[in-house]
């Protein structure tokens, strides 16, 4: 497996009388960032029967920020950037990166071997948080002979300074992708991930050819520093909200001042498959006004209902909290794998139908990579 789906989900809630929107990056039918718009990929409208329609009501929310130290960092000329750098190097002319790092994340009882890959890019294909990362992987292409391999995408798990501060280095969070044959239950390595196998085996000071960046609809609104930011994420899907924490809580920026509330909602197998949890928890500590974390691990933990615990779960569990901070006009996220949508989406119908409300408009972008 490249990369896991990325889903951007924007969730407008109508209450009240109030016809006007005041604050939401959700109001329109394109969302808007730095003064562009950009449209929405696709469009579902879920008409609840049997209520009254209703207005829209935007309440405001700011929350204090505490106090704990931070990484001090240079402003890249990325600050003053009003659209994010796309598509520098392209498949057919790649920019040859190098492997700073290769570390494993997840304990010895997680199914499957998940990586944090640092590489360096000497500052030559800057990105914003939420962009990806193109991959090709040394060889030919079985399908195409005399031609390299397809490109692979891999959301970025960094701030655009790198995980050295320096703007010079990138991150990505990979899952190692093993076929075993369903008949005899052994590992089949002529079908493992190719990409995944090489950047998870690669060692420091190795060559790896990157494209992009790419992707401008999973970037984080900064035009309120004090907005409400719910993010959700399977797997390696957390990894883009890594990036977006990161900048929030480690970094010093000072174009960029975070005072508002962060909610992550993480789904794993168990506590061993946890991706960066320690960063996260010590967000917890240092920001308890600022920062949420909540862990669905779907073999260890049970919903209410005594089966497994997925993020719909956890949603249905919190959603008075979640649609009242959706009416207040936070921004809300989801990246994971695909399959996870449908579950996500009857959970927020479900609950909408017993708010009563009238109308839900979900919007949503989805690579497959």
């Amino acid at each position: 497996m490249a990369h896991s789906t990325f889903s951007q989900v924007a969730v407008a809630v109508p209450v009240g009388n109030d016809l006007s929107v005041k604050r939401s990056v959700f109001k329109t039918n394109s969302l808007r960032f730095h003064d562009k718009s950009w449209s929405p990929v696709s469009a579902l409208n879920l008409n609840l029967r049997g209520t009254r329609a209703r207005g829209w009501q935007t309440v405001c929310m700011s929350v204090p920020q505490t106090s704990a130290p931070k990484v001090s960092v240079a402003p890249l000329d990325l600050e003053d950037a009003k659209e994010p750098p796309l598509n520098i190097y392209k498949p057919k002319s790649p920019y040859t990166a190098t492997i700073v790092s290769v570390e494993r994340l997840v304990g010895p009882k997680a199914p499957g071997e998940t990586c944090h890959i640092v590489i360096d890019h000497g500052g030559n294909v800057p990105y914003w948080e939420g962009q990806s990362y193109g991959v090709i992987p040394p060889g030919e292409n079985p399908k195409k002979p005399g031609n390299p391999h397809n490109v692979r995408l891999y959301s970025i798990a960094s701030t655009r300074y790198g995980d050295s501060f320096d703007g010079k280095t990138a991150s990505l969070c990979v899952r190692r992708a093993v076929y075993y044959d369903p008949e005899t239950g052994k590992e089949d390595p002529s079908k493992n991930g190719v990409c995944s196998n090489f950047l998870c085996d690669s060692k420091p000071g190795d060559k790896v050819q990157i494209t992009g960046p790419s992707g401008k609809i999973m970037l984080l609104p900064e035009d309120d520093p004090n907005a409400t930011h719910i993010m959700i994420a399977t797997g390696t899907g957390v990894a883009p909200f890594r990036g977006y924490l990161r900048r929030m809580f480690m970094e010093s920026v000072p174009t960029f001042k975070f005072g508002g509330l962060a909610w992550l909602f993480l789904g794993v197998a168990n506590v061993d498959s946890l991706l960066y949890d320690d960063e996260f928890s010590k967000y917890l500590k240092d920001y308890p006004e600022n920062f949420r974390y909540d862990r669905a691990l779907s073999r260890e933990q049970k919903n209410k209902s005594g089966g497994k615990m997925y993020v719909q779960d956890k949603i249905e569990e919190y959603s008075d909290e979640i649609f009242k901070l959706l009416d207040g006009g936070a921004h809300i996220y989801f990246c994971g794998l695909k399959g996870m949508m449908p579950g996500i989406q009857d959970t927020l119908k479900k609950v909408a139908e017993q708010r009563g409300t009238d109308l839900i408009r979900i919007r949503w972008m989805i690579v497959d990579y």
